[in-house]
């Protein structure tokens, strides 16, 4: 039987975070269940969060009108994206199991997370017009929000404060479950 892969997504400055603890034990308990863990430490790793041309190596199919999603997708078919995408895309291919970790920020995720998505899930590699949601490309990966807060469980309930955790935390949604 292979040994199953995790992909650990974490986003945050402080190695001595409540973040960094969490991001560690579960590090911990997969290594002990039998996982073999990667994990992409956005913030060490300087990973770029915004989504330019500078992520496609070689010439541009259309230069005079750069449209983001479409260059990435020829790159991918091309075999022509940065270094910095190809490899995080090669560990989440590996991955049966990808936990984004990270404070919540804004009722959101990170910038640098975001960017994550961007760069890394292009079109054709995570997703096509023919393969989202039940159908989805990564339908028979898991993932996992595992973030932080800052605020009290009942700041985040419907009749919170802040309202229900998972109208701003659209993420599931509109990302995850996009892909599959």
């Amino acid at each position: 039987m292979a040994q199953k892969t995790a992909l650990i997504v974490y986003a945050h400055q402080s190695p001595a975070s409540f973040n960094a603890a969490a991001r560690d034990v579960a590090v911990q308990a997969l290594t002990k269940q039998g996982y073999k863990v990667l994990v992409s430490d956005l913030y060490a790793m300087n990973f770029k969060a915004s989504a330019t041309a500078e992520d496609i190596k070689g010439d541009l199919k259309n230069p005079e009108h750069f449209i983001y999603n479409n260059e990435m997708m020829v790159a991918w078919q091309d075999g022509r994206l940065s270094d910095d995408i190809a490899e995080e895309q090669h560990k989440l291919e590996q991955a049966e199991l990808v936990i984004f970790q990270f404070p919540l920020y804004w009722f959101s995720i990170p910038a640098i997370m975001k960017g994550w998505i961007d760069r890394v899930l292009t079109q054709g590699f995570a997703f096509t017009l023919q393969k989202m949601y039940d159908n989805g490309i990564f339908k028979a990966k898991k993932a996992i929000l595992s973030f932080t807060t800052g605020g009290t469980e009942s700041m985040f309930k419907p009749d919170g404060v802040h309202g229900d955790i998972n109208v701003p935390l659209c993420v599931q949604h509109s990302t995850l479950h996009f892909l599959g």
